[in-house]
């Protein structure tokens, strides 16, 4: 009885591991104020894109098994990303693949769409838009090797409060001779500190102590945006936000990213509490009150 327990448990564990790279996939798409288009466009890109799933092999999916995800999620929550069986993707043919290349040559502006449906029409089926994705980057007949404009990056601030929250770890001063982090949490649209906590090490438990009283305080937010640092990328935040219903937005590598937003803001509160005090507090736990957190973040808010 107790090896079938152990059984039961080991599959569980698997099933909520893959339900959370379902949902690390998706997350981007599901921002409500995302238009049909722009929705598309972030899926295809999904889709083009190779992963890595939580037992290491390298796995790619199409758009309508990340828009069936998306579906899930939507109607159920995390609990309909967790698996009831596996499925295996069909082989596209090499000729088939040819004559996709040679559409996309011959006019660079047709999208996958439209050569999927061109193929469908004439040969009775067609690969999946990820299938013909992944062909034309690999042959460079997209991205930026082919000639595509650059992103151009522009001054972003959500639209209310509770939008998004953006997080981030500072370097505080040394207590004792340690080293300390402060965590915290900004609402991207006020400014205002929704959370935050002090603490010796920069990992998830400091993480969830500052951000369980935000939530608590503060209500749920619609999206949360962090870097990649280890505290950020950690099993326990997607989880927590993936039960919550909150969109985990993480920084895309050598782009702009959550520091430079919290950041901004924190440094000159920071910067100016440690002027005003010539030598740290003795305790880490008299820290919050030193900073005077709520008073700063007034201070330099819009």
């Amino acid at each position: 009885m107790g090896v079938i327990n152990t059984e039961d448990e080991k599959r569980r564990e698997r099933g909520h591991a893959v339900g959370l790279f379902r949902y690390q996939l998706i997350c981007p798409a599901l921002d409500k104020d995302l238009s049909t288009k722009a929705r598309g466009r972030l899926v295809r890109g999904i889709a083009a894109r190779e992963h890595t799933d939580p037992f290491g092999a390298r796995v790619r999916y199409s758009r309508d098994t990340l828009d069936r995800w998306i579906r899930r999620y939507r109607a159920g929550g995390f609990a309909e990303l967790i698996p009831s069986m596996r499925t295996m993707s069909p082989r596209t043919d090499a000729a088939t693949l040819e004559l996709a290349a040679a559409l996309k040559r011959e006019n660079p502006a047709r999208t996958a769409a439209q050569v999927q449906r061109i193929l469908r029409a004439s040969a009775g089926w067609a690969p999946s838009e990820s299938t013909l994705l992944r062909l034309f980057h690999r042959l460079e007949l997209i991205g930026p090797a082919a000639g595509d404009a650059p992103v151009v990056f522009g001054r972003f601030e959500a639209e209310n409060p509770n939008d998004r929250w953006t997080g981030d770890a500072l370097h505080g001063p040394k207590i004792g001779g340690r080293k300390t982090y402060l965590f915290a949490f900004l609402d991207d649209h006020s400014r205002l500190v929704t959370g935050y906590r002090f603490g010796y090490s920069e990992d998830t438990v400091r993480l969830g102590v500052a951000m369980e009283p935000a939530l608590a305080a503060r209500g749920v937010p619609a999206s949360v945006y962090v870097d990649n640092g280890s505290a950020y990328v950690d099993a326990w935040l997607l989880r927590a936000c993936a039960k919550l219903g909150i969109r985990l937005v993480h920084s895309t590598p050598h782009r702009p990213k959550a520091a430079a937003r919290s950041n901004d803001s924190s440094e000159p509160c920071a910067s100016s509490s440690l002027s005003r005090s010539p030598t740290p507090p003795p305790k880490i736990w008299s820290l919050p009150a030193w900073i005077t957190a709520p008073r700063c973040w007034n201070s330099t808010a819009g």
